[in-house]
């Protein structure tokens, strides 16, 4: 179900930017980006009104951590989501430098072959390499987040414009939970656990987008572990992928 709406969204979204107008001449194409085209609010947009962008912005995640391990080591469906919805604040007169924050939900998830153990007497983890006694087909990292955005943003003129998005997240990790799927006598089974006594709850991360009018590549790294205990395995959580702006 997770793999059909992610791909039900792609299609969604890859019709509607190839149908968008593409005249230089056209007032419309030229000063309303993404699927929202036209919607402006009660009265049409004056034609000297400075022209915002990138307001509601959808990233699809590779995840992968660092720090004790080396990156982009886990499972190529190790898929992430972000909404963002960011109010942008124009710093020149054509809006080519911009200041932009608001509001990010963040839903991360990775698939890797290694076990989580919790040491309940000094609350910390350590993440281990899998080994024979390891009785599951797959683990799963996964949680939630909710962030407040910070970036600078920098564009060409022009509806075709280059941008260059930089800036960073702060916020609160929601929550953190490990997912495992074995094979017993009855089939499959899961166990879901949220049990992580030393969750980093304060989140930062710096991220950076750069590409073409909707469309960008986007990249994003944890500054702070995952977890708070000095004795825990420095896990930082690392993603890359592809940003596409609607309004």
């Amino acid at each position: 179900m997770y793999k059909y709406l992610i791909i039900s969204l792609i299609s969604l979204i890859s019709s509607r930017a190839i149908s968008q107008y593409s005249s230089e001449g056209d007032l419309i194409s030229r000063f309303r980006p993404g699927f929202m085209w036209f919607n402006t609010g009660v009265r049409p947009a004056e034609t000297e009104k400075v022209r915002k962008y990138d307001r509601l912005i959808f990233d699809l995640t590779y995840n992968t951590l660092s720090g004790y391990l080396k990156p982009f080591k886990n499972n190529w469906n190790s898929i992430g989501f972000n909404t963002n919805i960011i109010f942008e604040i124009p710093i020149t007169k054509g809006n080519t430098v911009s200041f932009g924050t608001g509001f990010t939900h963040s839903l991360f998830r990775v698939q890797h072959n290694n076990v989580f153990s919790v040491d309940s007497t000094n609350m910390f983890m350590t993440y281990q390499l899998k080994d024979s006694t390891s009785n599951f087909d797959r683990n799963y990292l996964g949680g939630n987040s909710f962030s407040v955005p910070l970036e600078f943003r920098f564009r060409t003129k022009g509806w075709k414009h280059f941008k260059v998005h930089i800036g960073g997240k702060i916020g609160y990790q929601w929550n953190l939970f490990s997912k495992t799927i074995s094979t017993g006598e009855n089939g499959k089974i899961q166990h879901k656990s949220y049990d992580f006594p030393d969750v980093n709850r304060l989140i930062y991360s710096a991220h950076l987008r750069i590409g073409i009018r909707n469309w960008a590549l986007y990249g994003s790294y944890n500054i702070n572990a995952l977890f708070s205990n000095r004795l825990s395995t420095p896990l930082n959580l690392f993603q890359v992928g592809l940003s596409i702006s609607l309004y």
